[in-house]
């Protein structure tokens, strides 16, 4: 394997299982993860021409416990663990360990990995950062990139991350019971998060990120097949797929957002919606139903529709009603209200979103205006929504969004108005 994008997947793919390897042997998370960074830079620059090594995992682990050890001389304090460490795992025998292997029975410490990466002591943003460092593998320049934040801005939080592993002595276990179910949610919102930030970023002039929403899948299929018998984790997994495979027709050719409605559904990912259907078919029917599930099926019922006049909304007002008593929160109640608008009219819709206006997480934010324009347009008031409309646009901070927002106010505004 020679291409540059099948080594950085096969990469991404080694480093949580290399990590979780180096984290039991010396327990040093933070030195250790260093190590594997500087692993898989030096084989990002030397597989692509030579090579991909017969035992790539073992190669890895080798490199990184090099690296390890050469940290390890670097710190001072720790210079009387320098012999220790080098004669304790030699690197002839680690790549003989690895060597031998049986990939099958071999301990995966990937949950593991996103557990401790994914604390709720960690603030979200640095548990964003750390997961995609840690276990998605991508370099600290990458992270910084996706996110539009300089590198030192990402290498400040990742450090702050890692510190506060270190000072917390926490372990590198999965806990069980009530704390894992619960920090397994952690782990599947901090995925939700990394997947929109790339479906719909927060600033910047693309629309999107694909490599965080793409890297979000991946570590989604991870998480799946770490935790199968969890239906939620499969219905994010199936969530993330049905709104994915919607990303090549929401830009036009200048990189103008369509939306939904306006959509040529035939630039849908085919594959992808098969998938997620296939795999929340194979969900709904285990057990309770959780927010995610519902997420996708309602990503499902429009992905299926042939356009935008055949969308099932009464079903899909049924899922949001559902949704609703599930998973509550503004934005689920935001989105319910353009159910209500489609199923009963805009003017119930609008009820609804009065209701929303005194929720002080929502009242200011453009998507509850940009909700409201939307169904004053549908009721005829082009007046009402063109102001909502440039209210909105006001308020966001992504370009595409705004370009957009500006020019549905510009169309509906009067010749008197346009200029403004």
């Amino acid at each position: 394997m020679s291409d540059r994008n099948g080594v950085e997947d096969l990469l991404r793919e080694h480093a949580p299982r290399v990590l979780g390897a180096l984290v039991r042997r010396h327990g040093d998370f933070d030195l250790c993860e260093d190590a594997l960074q500087e692993a898989l830079i030096a084989a990002a620059r030397q597989w692509p021409g030579e090579g991909v090594p017969g035992n790539a995992y073992g190669w890895l682990l080798t490199v990184a416990h090099r690296r390890y050890v050469d940290l390890v001389r670097g710190e001072a304090a720790r210079r009387r663990r320098e012999d220790a460490v080098a004669l304790a795992t030699p690197d002839s025998e680690l790549l003989a360990r690895a060597a031998d292997e049986d990939p099958g029975t071999d301990r995966d410490d990937s949950l593991a990995l996103l557990f401790l990466c994914c604390r709720p002591e960690l603030s979200p943003p640095s548990r964003i950062a750390l997961t995609l460092r840690a276990v998605g593998g991508l370099t600290t320049a990458q992270i910084a990139a996706a996110f539009l934040v300089p590198e030192a801005t990402m290498a400040q939080r990742i450090s702050r991350a890692k510190q506060a592993i270190r000072e917390g002595g926490w372990p590198l276990t999965p806990p069980g019971g009530e704390e894992g179910a619960a920090r397994l949610a952690e782990v599947r919102h901090v995925l939700y998060l990394i997947f929109n930030e790339g479906y719909t970023t927060s600033g910047g002039d693309a629309l999107t990120a694909p490599a965080l929403s793409t890297e979000a899948i991946r570590l989604a299929r991870l998480l799946h097949r770490l935790v199968p018998d969890d239906t939620e984790t499969a219905g994010l997994l199936a969530l993330m797929l049905l709104t994915d495979a919607r990303r090549p027709a929401r830009t036009g050719p200048a990189g103008e957002l369509v939306p939904l409605t306006e959509q040529d559904r035939t630039r849908w990912d085919g594959r992808l919606v098969a998938e997620g259907v296939e795999l929340l078919g194979r969900t709904l029917p285990k057990g309770r139903v959780g927010p995610y599930q519902l997420q996708a099926a309602i990503a499902a019922v429009h992905d299926e529709a042939g356009s935008a006049g055949e969308t099932d909304w009464p079903q899909i007002l049924a899922l949001y009603d559902l949704l609703e008593r599930t998973g509550p929160n503004p934005m689920v109640t935001l989105n319910r209200a353009v159910a209500v608008a489609m199923v009963h009219g805009p003017g119930a819709g609008l009820e609804l979103l009065d209701g929303l206006a005194a929720d002080k997480r929502l009242a200011r934010h453009h998507r509850l205006l940009a909700a409201r324009a939307h169904l004053l347009e549908l009721l005829g008031d082009d007046g009402g929504a063109a102001t909502a409309y440039r209210e909105a646009a006001r308020r966001t901070a992504g370009a595409p969004e705004r370009r957009y927002l500006t020019e549905r106010a510009r169309r509906l505004a009067g010749p008197g108005e346009r200029g403004a």
